[in-house]
């Protein structure tokens, strides 16, 4: 990754964010409101849902089907405490895999050199 590109990543995962603001900011508009609340919990319950849908279909097809599956659950998990469990439990499942597979890897690495 470049320098620029990271300094740029860096700064949109910070809080202070004009976007996180922004993003901030909406929500807190939509929580002074009962009844856009739950409308909004229906459309990101909706989006969430058709993301999820979209991902599973795709699992079979060469893509990121899986990956579309755990954005969906993600999206989900922004409004309701079971999908945030979910997502939260992949992440885990997800974390100790990497670090299995980068195990495997370093070990097969160092076992190659040493049989040269």
């Amino acid at each position: 990754m470049t320098d620029q590109l990271e300094r740029r990543a860096t700064r949109v995962g910070d809080p202070r964010h004009p976007l996180w603001a922004f993003l901030r900011r909406c929500r807190t508009w939509v929580d002074g409101y009962p009844s856009l609340r739950w409308v909004y919990r229906l459309a990101v319950a909706l989006l969430g849902t058709v993301i999820i849908i979209v991902g599973v279909i795709l699992i079979p097809l060469p893509g990121p089907g899986w990956l579309i599956v755990f954005l969906g659950v993600a999206c989900l998990g922004t409004e309701f405490p079971a999908a945030h469990r979910v997502a939260a439990f992949m992440k885990r499942v997800l974390m100790r895999a990497m670090a299995w597979w980068r195990s495997r890897r370093a070990a097969n690495t160092a076992r190659a050199t040493a049989a040269e």
